[in-house]
């Protein structure tokens, strides 16, 4: 390509010089002049021309690298100490070139140290380890050492034996200390979870007792057995002891139902019945609430919904605080529906109301026990927050799922489904823990309420005609 050019641009000026007149043409020296200047200069500009390369030595790499860099034989004798950030660790592993780098970490770490290095000698191309460096001052924070990362990547001759590590090490003392604190408050927070949990259970085991007392002797008062009472306030003043007694008494039931769930305690009862009876109940049981509200409550249950195999304990409670909610938030002339189905092999419940509704950015925090979505000190509507919670772990212990929508102003939908033939048995039988006394004191609170339980019992039965004797302990009783 080259002598193409350089033949072209001959021919041209001399063919111009034979061609043109005497006057427009070159000189014939000149032509060839101007032939010779233009090969030059293709031949020059043809040539490939070579970049400046700009030599790197190793050293630049090995002191720019991010961290402290070391270079080790393969004994594990430092032989050369770089990095960019080298003043920022102590002398100790800085200023430790010629000697072994082992001796220069806590002894505690020295052997994690050696076998590092060791896993490096059988063929590993790199290794990692966590030691202790002693600092050069500990007057800043008061402590005594840093923690030091080591990352060594193993260089190997042709061979493949050992010949040189190189380790680069970070400070990671400021990493440590925040793991540390999370984990710290992470056990702080399962401590007090579990604090909170007995703190529940003792709490309703101690308040259920004198509850049932309270709840026994206003039914003896409101039946008048031991005589008529003076007048009507009196039966009122009777009546709102029994309802708010049983009120308290439905509060503890589920703390201590919330308590046992979290623990791991609740135990199911699996049985087959019939979900329309649970939906029945429940709605005869709330009808009256629903209507001094103004509220309607309907209840629609598929024919062909077959019995199912669940705890009907739990089914009713979750009934029960699903409908409640839904009645407690609903003012009115508002509709609040219960309905059962079947969908597959799964019972479906749906419960639905025509109430406040909830913003869709605290749906999130629904079913967290104690909460509620407005958890201001004068909220328009009472309750503890542990319905839904109290819902949501039945709903597992089933193998069910839950789900909630809901639109502000016009009302929410729960439904929840339960598989139809029960949880699955080895998964049942795995959640299953045997119940047991908790806490165990609580036995002597209640043989300190044994006088009250015994006043109950018989008041029972002197209005069968039963005569009764009480013995004053378990001996007397023996004897008796």
């Amino acid at each position: 390509m080259v002598l193409t050019a350089a033949v072209a641009l001959v021919t041209i000026p001399l063919g111009l010089t034979a061609l043109l007149r005497p006057v427009l043409a070159l000189p014939v020296g000149a032509a060839v002049v101007v032939a010779v200047f233009l090969i030059i200069s293709v031949i020059a500009f043809s040539r490939p021309r070579s970049l400046p390369q700009m030599v790197v030595s190793d050293d630049i790499y090995f002191d720019t690298c991010p961290g402290l860099m070391l270079s080790l034989d393969a004994q594990g004798q430092v032989l050369r100490v770089g990095g960019r950030d080298a003043q920022s660790f102590p002398s100790a592993i800085r200023d430790c070139a010629g000697v072994t780098l082992a001796e220069r970490v806590h002894v505690s770490d020295q052997i994690a140290l050696l076998q590092a290095f060791d896993m490096l000698r059988q063929g590993a191309s790199r290794a990692e380890t966590d030691v202790r460096v002693q600092k050069t001052s500990s007057v800043a924070d008061g402590r005594q050492f840093i923690l030091v990362r080591f990352d060594f990547t193993a260089i190997r001759n042709g061979e493949g034996n050992l010949v040189q590590v190189i380790a680069q090490a970070r400070d990671v003392s400021e990493y440590d200390a925040l793991r540390r604190e999370a984990e710290s408050r992470q056990e702080e927070a399962r401590s007090a979870h579990e604090t909170k949990s007995r703190f529940l259970a003792a709490v309703s085991h101690e308040l259920r007792t004198p509850l049932n007392a309270i709840l026994g002797f206003s039914d003896v008062l409101a039946g008048e057995y031991f005589g008529k009472l003076a007048n009507d306030r009196q039966r009122e003043y009777v009546g709102l002891i029994r309802q708010s007694g049983g009120h308290l008494l439905s509060v503890v039931t589920t703390m201590l139902d919330m308590s046992k769930i979290e623990a791991g305690r609740y135990e199911l009862l699996i049985e087959p019945f019939a979900a329309s009876e649970a939906v029945e109940t429940c709605r005869a049981m709330l009808d009256l609430q629903a209507r001094d509200k103004g509220i309607t409550l309907t209840a629609r249950v598929s024919r062909a919904l077959p019995e199912v195999l669940a705890d009907r304990r739990a089914l009713q409670q979750i009934l029960i605080n699903l409908a409640g909610n839904a009645i407690k938030f609903t003012d009115r002339g508002g509709v609040v529906s219960m309905d059962a189905s079947l969908r597959g092999q799964d019972l479906v419940i749906t419960v639905s109301d025509t109430g406040i509704g909830i913003a869709a950015e605290k749906l999130g925090t629904l079913g967290q026990p104690f909460t509620q979505v407005d958890n201001s000190y004068n909220r328009n509507y009472e309750g503890t927050g542990l319905g839904l919670a109290l819902v949501k772990g039945l709903v597992a212990l089933h193998r069910g799922t839950f789900a909630i929508a809901s639109r502000p102003g016009e009302g929410t939908v729960v439904t929840i489904t339960l598989p139809m033939g029960g949880p699955d048995t080895a998964d049942a039988e795995d959640a299953m823990v045997e119940t047991v006394e908790f806490p165990p004191r609580l036995k002597t609170v209640q043989l300190k309420n044994s006088d009250e339980k015994a006043m109950m019992e018989g008041t029972a039965m002197e209005r069968s005609g039963i005569q009764l004797g009480c013995a004053n302990d378990h001996a007397e009783a023996k004897i008796a």
